[in-house]
C-alpha cells in the first residue's frame, strides 16, 4: 500500500511499515557524540478546504541509522545543522509525544559546499576492497588516521593526473582534503574528499 503526502516543504511516502520523507527542513539537531541523537525536521502536510500545516517529526538516530550527504558519503551528525534540507527513512511506529518520534534508519543531508581539513602525512596502509586508506605512525595505531574513499573521492598523482586507489603505496607522502569530523574510534575515521601524491 503506497500513501503520499505532498507539500511544498516536503513529502512523505509510506510503504509496508517504512516511511520516506524528502525535502524536510533540518529545525533542530541534538547529539552528544556526534553519531546518536536526534533530527527534528518540519514538512508541510495537507488539510481539508486546501489548508496546508507545517508538521514537526522527531528523527531518533542510533548507531544502526545510515547517515550520509547527497554523494552519498558517510557523515557524523554534527555534519547536519539547522536550517538544512534532508530526505530520510523511518519506521512507521511513532510515539504520541509532540512532536511524534520515530526511529531513523537513513538520513540523507543535503550538506553545503563540502567543509574540509587538510592532512599531510604518509600512508601506512591502503585497503582497495573496502575503500580505506590508513595514514599516520606505523607502529602505533593510536597515532593514525583512516580516511574512507568513495567513487566521489578524487586521487591524483604528482603530476595532477586522476589515479586509482591501487597505485596508492604505503610509505608513500600525500596531501589528503578530507570532512572536517571525525569518529571516535582508533584510528579515528573521515571521509576523504580529495588524495594528492606529493
Amino acid at each position: 500500500m503506497n500513501n503520499t503526502t505532498t507539500g511544498r516543504r516536503g513529502s512523505i511516502t509510506k510503504v509496508g511499515s517504512i516511511l520516506h520523507i524528502e525535502n524536510a527542513l533540518v529545525e533542530d539537531v541534538y547529539t552528544s557524540n556526534s553519531r546518536t541523537g536526534y533530527v527534528i525536521v518540519s514538512y508541510a502536510a495537507h488539510g481539508r478546504n486546501e489548508m496546508v500545516y507545517i508538521e514537526l517529526l522527531q528523527l531518533n538516530v542510533d548507531w544502526d541509522t545510515i547517515l550520509i550527504n547527497q554523494f552519498g558519503d558517510p557523515i557524523s551528525l554534527c555534519a547536519i545543522r539547522r536550517d538544512m534540507w534532508v530526505n530520510a527513512e523511518f519506521s512507521s511506529a511513532m510515539t504520541r509525544s509532540t512532536p511524534p518520534q520515530s526511529k531513523a534508519y537513513r538520513i540523507v543531508a543535503f550538506l553545503p559546499n563540502p567543509l574540509f581539513r587538510v592532512t599531510t602525512d604518509r600512508i601506512v596502509s591502503v585497503d582497495v576492497q573496502n575503500g580505506f586508506l590508513n595514514t599516520g605512525n606505523p607502529d602505533d595505531e593510536t597515532d593514525q588516521m583512516r580516511f574512507v574513499i568513495s567513487r566521489a573521492t578524487e586521487i591524483l598523482d604528482q603530476n595532477d593526473n586522476p589515479i586509482g586507489i591501487s597505485s596508492l603505496q604505503p610509505g608513500q607522502l600525500v596531501r589528503i582534503e578530507h570532512a572536517n569530523f571525525q569518529t571516535a574510534s582508533i584510528p579515528p575515521q573521515t571521509t576523504a574528499y580529495r588524495i594528492k601524491l606529493i
